[in-house]
């Protein structure tokens, strides 16, 4: 079992930055593959970034050149980089850890941009 703690959400004026954090309660394998999804009200949840193992990292068109999803290995932790932030980022934040056919989640952080 993997445990994710996400940290760092928070209310912000569009524009505004913030920096989500995921901290693993195990180490984080070169082999997972780590993501963040976000749900807003009424939506179903939707991929926002995620990093691969090997590849391309993955971004969603509605936040490319403003989010940047990194691992730090060494603290067990995956961040989320939000620039620009835009009312519209406005959800629940999750963090997603795939490994092989097990997939684990965190129990989501709060972001709202208001205009």
């Amino acid at each position: 079992q993997v445990q994710l703690v996400e940290s760092g959400g928070g209310s912000v004026q569009a524009g505004g930055s913030l920096r989500l954090s995921c901290a693993a309660s195990r180490s984080i394998f070169s082999t997972d593959v780590m993501g963040w999804h976000r749900q807003a009200p009424g939506n179903e949840r939707e991929l926002v970034a995620r990093l691969p193992s090997g590849g391309t990292t993955y971004y969603a068109d509605s936040v490319k050149g403003r989010f940047t999803i990194s691992r730090d290995r060494a603290k067990n932790t995956v961040y989320l980089q939000m620039n620009s932030l835009k009312p519209e980022d406005t959800g629940v934040y999750y963090c997603n850890l795939v490994r092989g056919v097990r997939s684990y989640w965190g129990q989501g952080t709060q972001v709202t941009v208001s205009s």
